[in-house]
């Protein structure tokens, strides 16, 4: 099973989505969003680009190999 993205309300008139792992853990949190109109294109951004995004190490440490 793959992960949920749940649709929260932020505030009155906003919006924001969760991406949580089958065990629940949170895996991510979006920025708000007016309109639920827009929080369900940043789902559909996320999933689109997800599986090919590269990732860049922007920390201070090397990444373990293996």
């Amino acid at each position: 099973m793959a992960g949920t993205f749940e649709i929260v309300n932020a505030e009155e008139e906003a919006f924001y989505f969760r991406l949580t792992a089958e065990d629940g853990t949170l895996v991510a949190v979006s920025p708000r969003f007016k309109t639920l109109k827009g929080v369900v294109a940043g789902i559909n951004a996320v999933r689109e680009n997800a599986a090919t995004g590269l990732v860049v190490n922007r920390s201070r440490r090397e990444l373990a190999s293996g």
